[in-house]
């Protein structure tokens, strides 16, 4: 008889084996199924590209958010990263895989760009990405690939690592245009994530609902020639923390000063 679950930790380890092998793509252990997506760096995949998003671009140009200190979250290749560093921001970059993050620090090399890259689960108890606080969480195809109950796992990284007045900048797979439709419910009788979930600006705005939403749109697309990414298939968002209270229906309420 196995009696182990006593912590919401234990309950997330137990839904993430019900997609088991898919729950590699997530999870501490999922290096290697990242490592082989990312070895061939000439495949055809469109945010290869060596292009900031459009989306975070356009929110600095218009003042939306100022540089301070980021953390790119699942940064692959290390598109955002460093052009973060060269608007003035102290940045942190973390994902699992390690081709991912050889290749990003790379292109940092190349470009200048002193950034501090972190190799593992950001979302795991102990992770190796600093608390923080940050003044820009930037997710540009992380999210859209957890499983619906990881959700609680991102919104207590907000919670842990994003300051007051600081903005989370969104990117994820846009309903009826990439990734999948189906109810939360349906991927636990599937046992897999076809692909990764779709998200519409309501799913959005109730999720992250102890957020302000700034702005939420779909990304504008990208020509070959332009200097910047962008995938009509992609739904942008930037919301703001406006006060110390918790992103997290999970986490602890803040301490009472005596």
């Amino acid at each position: 008889m196995d009696r182990h679950i006593r912590t919401v930790d234990d309950v997330l380890e137990l839904l993430d084996g019900l997609f088991a092998p898919e729950a590699d793509r997530w999870t501490a252990d999922g290096a290697a199924w990242w490592d082989g997506f990312y070895t061939d760096r000439a495949r055809p995949v469109p945010f290869f590209v060596e292009k900031p998003d459009e989306n975070l671009v356009s929110y600095l140009d218009r003042g939306l958010i100022t540089p301070g200190r980021a953390l790119d979250l699942g940064c692959g290749p290390g598109r955002n990263a460093p052009y973060l560093a060269a608007r003035g921001f102290e940045v942190d970059a973390v994902d699992l895989s390690p081709t991912a993050v050889a290749w990003a620090e790379e292109r940092a090399r190349a470009a200048g760009a002193d950034i501090r890259f972190h190799c593992g689960d950001a979302f795991a108890p102990g992770a190796s990405v600093p608390d923080g606080p940050y003044d820009l969480v930037h997710d540009s195809g992380c999210f859209h690939h957890l499983p619906p109950h990881r959700r609680v796992s991102h919104l207590a990284l907000l919670d842990r690592v994003l300051a007051p007045g600081g903005h989370l900048s969104l990117t994820c797979f846009a309903a009826g245009r990439m990734g999948s439709d189906l109810p939360d419910e349906a991927f636990y009788h599937r046992s897999r994530l076809e692909g990764g979930l779709a998200y519409t600006p309501e799913s959005l705005r109730s999720i992250f609902r102890d957020l302000t939403a700034v702005e939420l749109r779909g990304m504008r697309e990208q020509g070959p020639a332009s200097p910047l990414f962008g995938e009509s298939f992609l739904w942008t968002a930037l919301f703001r923390r406006d006060a110390q209270g918790p992103v997290s229906p999970t986490a602890p309420p803040p301490a009472t000063p005596p």
